[in-house]
């Protein structure tokens, strides 16, 4: 160890103490300093700092692998301890244990870096370890899992997850929306999974949460729903800073684990399935114990539901509002499918206002008739794009085609009952099919020639005329 100038110099100042008789353990009192320091020192000739001899590295058993590891992190250079020792005990058959491996990076990190010229600042990444006491905080994420269930028509599938911060005691579902009311529905499911609601809740920067975007430093703007979700459930919304994910690393790793321990490997046919196989897996969760604070998380988990704030006896439905136009169809479109109106209370290019909640869709007027109600309509929501939710009773007093006819033209078309012979003579005249079947009699032009009191026509006559006209 090398005392700086300052710390040499205020040692010789004392130095007179020890020539007074004074114990190294009273001049090390006076000046602060340790006495087995005090006595190194005094003991040093004057002028000369005295420096310790380094202790030779004792050989490990990593060292024998320290070629591969070095070209792995010239390959990458972040890549994880826990990453590097599962590929040398497999590929290498390394005996030691983690430990060492971990002991070696720490020195062959800063080695690589300087050798790919990378500055040790961006290596850094550090940040400070935080425990809460039972009941007071969790995190909350979500994760892609993206289309495990296109095989059945659901081309997108996200897991909402919020993790108990003090026991680490994990919840998650599925769904097929990220959007307002799907995000505070799942805190709802949440709360009942846990039997109870934190003291605060951690949140990136989601649009679901933050109204908009502020420059660093300046107060974050709280999305209204999640102001009003938060005042009915009693807990603290814990906005992080830009670009700090490790502020809510429990959750952030809880979404790797339930990838590979729930979903990994496995098919599912439905939502429902993916949230089964979650619940099954939480009791061999529970029953392991934490790295982290070294406890059965079951164990510690009791303790966090005991601190939890009771859930309100009446709950906080969040419906996410958008204004649509009344297609020529009755349909209105939301989020990728079509929802049918009733016809009779809307026109063409109509402006409605759709209330989406995580399992319905209602539809209502902006403008609504006196004495009506604003609901128009109402319909479970669909799962996935590309559906068309309609109710047939919307659609009723438009034509539906049911008087279109063709025919090839060999057959005459049938008559209808109503205009076959029979009916009145006018609906006879006036019908076509009834008109075709009438009789009509067939007479020589020489009778109408008589009643008009003319002569007949005669090829004769014709001629005379033709050569009067040359």
């Amino acid at each position: 160890m090398v005392l700086d100038a300052e710390r040499w110099l205020e040692l010789r100042r004392f130095r007179a103490l020890r020539d007074a008789g004074l114990s190294i353990s009273e001049i090390a009192r006076e000046t602060g300093l340790h006495r087995r320091t005090v006595r190194k020192y005094l003991n040093a000739e004057l002028g000369q700092t005295p420096q310790r001899a380094a202790r030779p590295r004792r050989p490990l058993a990593v060292d024998a692998f320290a070629h591969v590891i070095d070209a792995w992190l010239r390959a990458e250079l972040l890549l994880k301890g826990t990453v590097i020792h599962e590929r040398l005990v497999e590929q290498y058959g390394f005996a030691g244990n983690y430990q060492r491996v971990k002991l070696y990076l720490q020195e062959a990190r800063p080695r690589i870096a300087a050798e790919l010229g990378i500055a040790p600042d961006q290596l850094a990444g550090l940040h400070r370890r935080f425990e809460v006491v039972p009941g007071a905080q969790a995190q909350v994420d979500w994760g892609d899992e993206g289309g495990i269930l296109a095989h059945v028509g659901v081309a997108k599938v996200y897991s909402f997850h919020m993790v108990l911060s003090y026991s680490r005691d994990p919840f998650c579902c599925f769904t097929t929306s990220q959007d307002l009311a799907a995000f505070w529905g799942c805190h709802r499911r949440a709360f009942a999974h846990f039997g109870g609601v934190p003291g605060s809740i951690v949140y990136d920067r989601t649009k679901t949460v933050v109204r908009r975007h502020v420059a660093p430093g300046l107060a974050v703007p709280l999305h209204p729903e999640a102001v009003g979700f938060a005042g009915h459930y009693d807990f603290d919304i814990d906005v992080l800073a830009a670009y700090r994910p490790t502020g809510k690393g429990r959750v952030e790793r809880q979404v790797t684990i339930v990838r590979d321990h729930v979903l990994a490997g496995r098919g599912f046919a439905s939502i429902e399935q993916m949230d089964a196989a979650f619940l099954a897996w939480v009791p061999d969760r529970r029953s392991r114990t934490h790295r982290t604070h070294g406890e059965v998380i079951g164990v510690r988990a009791a303790r966090d539901h005991a601190a939890l704030r009771p859930i309100p006896n009446r709950p906080y439905v969040v419906t996410d509002r958008h204004l649509r136009h009344v297609g020529k169809d009755c349909l209105v479109a939301y989020a990728g499918n079509l929802y049918s109106v009733p016809a009779r209370r809307v026109r063409h290019r109509q402006l409605v206002e759709i209330r989406a909640s995580a399992a319905t869709i209602t539809i209502h007027a902006t403008t609504p008739a006196a004495g009506e109600d604003t609901l128009l309509a109402s319909h479970p929501r669909a799962v996935g794009r590309g559906a068309r939710v309609v109710d047939e009773t919307h659609w009723d007093g438009l034509p539906d085609g049911h008087t279109r006819a063709v025919t090839t033209g060999d057959t005459l078309p049938q008559p209808r009952l109503r205009d076959r012979p029979g009916g009145s003579p006018l609906q006879a005249l006036l019908t076509r099919a009834a008109a075709a079947q009438v009789t009509v009699a067939a007479r020589p032009l020489s009778v109408y020639d008589q009643i008009a009191g003319t002569s007949p026509f005669t090829p004769a006559r014709t001629n005379h005329l033709k050569d009067v006209s040359k």
